[in-house]
């Protein structure tokens, strides 16, 4: 019989807090020259994602205080929502940098893409609990196909938050089935999916020819500024707001390779109190899962998990040309409202979570 605690886990809280806090540090650091340059306000990008922080941090503790479930009745209505965007976005996105990933509203703008993935999370830990103790190697299989539309969806402008999702779904499965044979089989599947996949757009086998030698291609200059930038912090870094990979040579030093000029502006011990954090941040995820009252909640928990310590580690590898350029941000750091939004959203799930022990 599952019993509430009534207070969520203040060192995932705080953890959150701490993260989030140093993001907006170092945003700021990294955007304040492309503000300037751009719309005359170096703290432009900085009140953008504030904006967006303290508006998810309302949603984290409305979501935090709800008894995490009820919100299993709209698992498959958030799921529709998110393929019904996801199809928008198709029909009427807005492009930026050549991608169209974008709605708007007014004057707003949002990703979809990163509203499917806590609506992923949430059908995928509800269908799995409702089938406890019958998870079969089709059924896993039956269950791993509820997400291949919203995976062609966002897949088709966005490859590296499919690859996210599938990671997500891949993660969920394994850890509620006692056998491993049938992951392999969908593991060589979806290799083969993904070559396929690669196969289809000239720009994407390109996309690893630049990864093997990025010195011999124009569009491989971010990746050597970005390693640039890495080599030259050093131990120590040259010091907060000090980058000179910033002014230009990084593009859009803000985004996806924002963990290169922390390297260069903190140093190795920087980069290293950022990984201690988010290695924190999961530990507090993987406490929360055992402890958890039902499998339903352990399943939310572990999807959450999955999601940051997959966008980080992908993240750290394209900065570091360990992985072909993918276009992934890091989570709480780099500059996007709508996953600012989105992040704080399912750390409230999390929080919600914890609020119940066995």
């Amino acid at each position: 019989m599952r019993k509430e605690a009534g207070k969520t886990d203040g060192l995932l809280l705080l953890t959150v807090f701490v993260l989030a806090g140093f993001g907006l540090l170092v945003l700021y650091s990294m955007s304040a020259y492309n503000g300037q340059v751009r719309f005359g306000d170096a703290a432009y990008y900085l009140k953008k994602q504030l904006f967006a922080m303290l508006f998810g941090f309302c949603l984290m503790y409305g979501i935090a205080r709800l008894d995490y479930h009820t919100l299993e009745r709209f698992a498959v209505p958030a799921y529709l929502i998110s393929l019904a965007l996801s199809g928008a976005v198709l029909l009427f996105g807005d492009a930026y940098n050549g991608s169209r990933r974008w709605l708007s509203i007014g004057p707003l703008s949002f990703q979809p893409a990163e509203y499917a993935k806590p609506a992923v999370i949430l059908l995928l830990a509800s269908a799995v609990s409702r089938i406890q103790g019958k998870v079969g190697w089709w059924r896993s299989a039956a269950v791993f196909a509820l997400v291949l539309p919203i995976v062609g969806l966002v897949g088709t402008n966005n490859l590296s938050t499919a690859v996210i999702i599938l990671g997500i779904a891949g993660i969920l499965l394994f850890i509620s089935n006692p056998r491993y044979l049938p992951f392999l089989w969908m593991l060589l599947a979806g290799s083969g999916f993904l070559g396929i996949f690669l196969s289809l757009e000239a720009y994407r086998l390109e996309r690893v020819a630049i990864w093997r030698h990025p010195e011999q291609y124009e569009k491989g200059y971010q990746t050597m500024q970005g390693l640039y930038a890495i080599g030259s912090g050093g131990l120590f870094g040259r010091g907060i707001g000090k980058s000179i990979q910033k002014l230009g040579f990084v593009p859009e030093a803000q985004n996806d390779m924002i963990f290169s000029v922390i390297c260069e502006e903190l140093g190795f011990f920087g980069a290293l109190f950022l990984m201690l954090l988010f290695a924190v941040l999961i530990w507090r995820f993987m406490v929360i899962a055992t402890h958890t009252a039902d499998l339903f909640g352990a399943l939310i928990v572990a999807g959450i998990m999955g999601h940051i310590a997959i966008q980080v580690i992908l993240n750290i590898a394209v900065v570091t040309n360990t992985i072909p350029n993918t276009g992934i941000t890091l989570p709480f750091v780099s500059y996007g409202g709508t996953s600012m939004l989105f992040l704080l959203a399912e750390m409230g799930l999390a929080l919600s979570v914890s609020r119940w022990r066995k």
